[in-house]
């Protein structure tokens, strides 16, 4: 496999963006943290979010060194936060994009989000909305005034899994 390394001076890396960084052992969630809005330079959150995915997430222990090379990285490259208004529960479902759209849910203090990346999880809207509530801290059945969402794409890149019969013989290219 061929190894891809950027020059991290290029201009695009340091205009703001927001990105989720996810990593995953042996096909399982490790750890995903992330920024909702660009508030700093793309390679800024990127680094930031991957060293908290690592070592900050408090859903798992600090990641470990020997296991470095058992994770693989994912990234999601965050849109702009988009308003959905909605009417009210029935309307919101009927609206959401499977496998399109991110969601934040905020109702008072409680907020959640999911990456487009759980529709493969959770396939139906009314799944998808349910455990985002749920995330929240609120009942899967729940739905006031005050509920507020927004929507989001992803651009997203996942580390490609690694065959241990020709990584070995690969060659580390320095960045």
């Amino acid at each position: 496999p061929q190894q891809v390394v950027t020059n991290t001076d290029a201009p695009w890396l340091h205009e703001p963006g927001a990105t989720f960084v996810t990593l995953t052992l042996h096909g399982g969630l490790r750890g995903c943290i992330g920024s909702l809005q660009a508030q700093r330079a793309l390679l800024d959150d990127l680094r930031a979010n991957a060293q908290a995915a690592a070592l900050r997430d408090p859903r798992f222990p600090p990641l470990q060194l020997a296991q470095l090379d058992q994770i693989r990285i994912g990234v999601s490259l965050l849109s702009p936060m988009q308003p959905f208004a909605c009417e009210n529960e029935a309307d919101a479902l009927r609206r959401l994009q499977p496998g399109v759209d991110g969601l934040v849910l905020a109702f008072g203090a409680h907020r959640s989000t999911f990456l487009p990346q759980v529709w493969e999880q959770l396939p139906s809207p009314a799944q998808f909305l349910a455990q985002l509530k749920r995330k929240a801290g609120l009942p899967e059945d729940f739905w006031a005034d005050g509920v507020r969402l927004q929507r989001y794409t992803v651009a997203k890149w996942d580390e490609p899994e690694r065959r241990p019969d020709t990584d070995a013989a690969q060659p580390a290219i320095d960045p």
